[in-house]
């Protein structure tokens, strides 16, 4: 049976996955600030989380629904506002009767210093930083309020998101060396299927890690990349200020059957940079 699904925050990943559903013959409403693309098959819904009048032409019937806005990461009110307040005014807004599941996307800024040990859905959050507090407390707010599942997303990369390689092309890139900080990434793809799996798979657990199978070394990742774009080599520099070291694992995700395209970084960056990805 197909799914009514509303995506609340279209853009990248959230367009990459209403073109999953889509192939699967899903209803897709996409709910975003600005007017639709004009994507095929996509009901477009203009409307502001954080502005109750705008969200009063939602669709009835809705089974499902992704959650995955991009407020400012600057700017921790419109943080609250859009990932808390602006998740139960839609909840609000909705005929909730037909819900059967909500896909909270988050992020591993819930995550803090952990060095070089792995972390899992069982580590206990120490967010720190403003975003990552206010994720959590999203979190926490959906669970009480909605049949959700959290997938808490690492670093992306992929089409359109390039900047590294450019900071890279630039040697505007400087990398810990003597003690590793690692790095843990996700291909948009990956992303949007990882987030389309968990909306629809049977009997989920309440939490996952959305990451690729391959946390690397900042060092060895950087590395890796400078050498395909025959850019300098990163120099000596610090650990990303805000953004605590962990190796994070997706033993859970992978367990529920979900299957990355892109297990390692190194090969999906080699991928967009051969113009494969």
């Amino acid at each position: 049976m197909s799914a009514r699904v509303l995506i609340a925050g279209a853009g990248d990943v959230g367009l990459r996955a209403a073109r999953l559903l889509r192939a699967r013959g899903d209803e897709v409403w996409a709910l975003r600030r600005g007017a639709g693309s004009g994507e095929h098959g996509i009901h477009w819904v203009q409307g502001d989380l954080t502005k109750p009048e705008t969200l009063r032409s939602l669709p009835d019937g809705i089974t499902h629904i992704i959650y995955l806005p991009t407020p400012d990461a600057r700017d921790e009110a419109l943080y609250r506002a859009v990932f808390v307040d602006g998740l139960q005014l839609l909840l609000d807004a909705l005929d909730t009767q037909a819900l059967q599941r909500l896909l909270f996307v988050s992020s591993s800024a819930v995550y803090g210093e952990h060095g070089d040990a792995w972390v899992d859905e069982e580590t206990p959050p120490a967010p720190p930083g403003f975003n990552g507090c206010v994720l959590l407390e999203a979190e926490r707010h959906v669970a009480k309020h909605a049949p959700a599942v959290v997938l808490r997303l690492a670093g992306l990369y992929g089409p359109g998101r390039m900047q590294l390689i450019e900071r890279l092309r630039t040697g505007a890139v400087r990398v810990p060396r003597a003690t590793p900080h690692w790095a843990n990434r996700i291909h948009v793809d990956d992303a949007a299927a990882a987030i389309v799996h968990l909306l629809l798979v049977r009997d989920p657990l309440p939490l996952y890690l959305g990451v690729d199978n391959t946390p690397l070394p900042l060092d060895v990742l950087y590395d890796e990349l400078a050498r395909r774009v025959h850019a300098p080599l990163p120099a000596e520099g610090e650990a990303p200020a805000g953004v605590g070291s962990k190796r994070l694992s997706n033993a859970r995700l992978r367990a529920s059957g979900f299957v990355p395209q892109w297990p390692d970084a190194r090969d999906g960056y080699a991928a967009l940079l051969d113009g494969d990805a």
